[in-house]
């Protein structure tokens, strides 16, 4: 973390392109908090200078030679554990992979870059900053590479309930999401009896290797839901970038803008979680997973007062409490538990069928 006496974010900049790195080091410099203290134009160079320099926050290319971002990703977290904000301009699917391969690695967050965004738009050089100042805070944990290698072993919870579209599984979550997503869908059964509605907070041009990523490493089904589909019984639907996206009583899914019906004051993960807890009632459970912010809590709190079901995940597995804690703190959550304990917890619930 950063030095509380002096407050200054020491960032590495791991990049291959000099223009990039040249635009990264003027944005992130020009914030009086940040200090850019190196630069790694491979991987291997990153984790020399990670040991050496011990930044704050590192920032990592994917796509370099010698080593590239996601093997120094996973020997960074092994050995020197370090926030780690991926950057990376390409959409294409084996590097999306790789994205996601180091996000479960122990990388936090992604961004996209581009050096012409980032030069002409001063939002992109907001954002960067932001990231960084979040990260910085965040007390990140060893990543031994044993285990890591061991995460394919993660057992499939069995569950005994046929098909009950009267139910549903609703997860709001952002930084962080997509390691504790993974986690929760590696565990479910492919004869997962309902179906599961995700809002996950990311950067718009990765939703879709998310996706692809998760649909990789799991037995369910997961998609970017789409406007008046059907919720089937096994299929994981989440939202895609910048929607809201709400069910009705027709067991659909409807999505709209942000700005559209007046919901522009309201957050994403609020609209979903009350539109659940009015179709679905008692059936509905509601699940809050690490992230920055509050949203989520009036939607887990609505989903209480229908006495449905709602969990949060504990501080000590989350990369960012901010979400959880809200929903804790606000008294509207039943169970609140480690990431390794929600898949089972669900399924618990679920095996014993409409609880009053």
């Amino acid at each position: 973390m950063a030095d509380g006496s002096s407050n200054i974010i020491r960032v590495l900049i791991v990049e291959d392109s000099p223009s990039i790195c040249k635009v990264l080091k003027s944005i992130l410099g020009s914030d009086p908090r940040i200090s850019v203290v190196g630069v790694a134009y491979n991987g291997r160079e990153a984790i020399e200078l990670v040991a050496k320099l011990r930044p704050d926050v590192v920032t990592m290319d994917i796509h370099m030679p010698v080593m590239d971002g996601l093997e120094a990703t996973k020997q960074i977290m092994a050995y020197y554990p370090t926030p780690i904000l991926v950057i990376s301009s390409s959409v294409w699917e084996g590097e999306l992979y790789k994205i996601f391969d180091a996000i479960s690695y122990g990388a936090l967050d992604v961004i996209e870059k581009g050096q012409e965004d980032l030069i002409g738009n001063h939002r992109c050089g907001e954002e960067l900053i932001e990231k960084v100042k979040l990260l910085s805070g965040i007390k990140v944990i060893r990543h031994p590479l044993a285990k890591l290698e061991k995460e394919d072993n993660i057992g499939v919870i069995k569950i005994s309930e046929r098909k009950n579209l009267d139910r549903v599984v609703a997860i709001v979550t952002s930084t962080g999401g997509p390691q504790a997503l993974l986690k929760i869908f590696k565990s479910f059964p492919v004869n997962f009896p309902c179906g599961i509605l995700v809002v996950q907070h990311i950067i718009p041009g990765f939703m879709g290797g998310l996706v692809d990523w998760l649909n990789r490493e799991c037995q369910i089904m997961i998609k970017i839901a789409e406007d008046s589909e059907k919720i089937r019984a096994g299929v994981a639907y989440i939202a895609p970038c910048n929607f809201h996206m709400e069910v009705k009583e027709d067991g659909k899914i409807y999505l709209t803008t942000k700005l559209s019906h007046n919901k522009n004051n309201r957050l994403l993960g609020d609209v979903l979680l009350e539109s659940v807890a009015r179709v679905y009632k008692k059936g509905a459970i509601g699940v809050i997973l690490t992230g920055m912010g509050r949203d989520g809590v009036i939607g887990m709190k609505a989903i209480r007062q229908m006495q449905g079901r709602t969990i949060a995940q504990d501080e000590r597995s989350c990369a960012v409490f901010g979400m959880p804690k809200a929903a804790i703190d606000m008294g509207v959550i039943d169970r609140i538990l480690p990431l390794d304990g929600i898949a089972e917890e669900i399924v618990k619930i679920l095996n014993k069928g409409i609880v009053g």
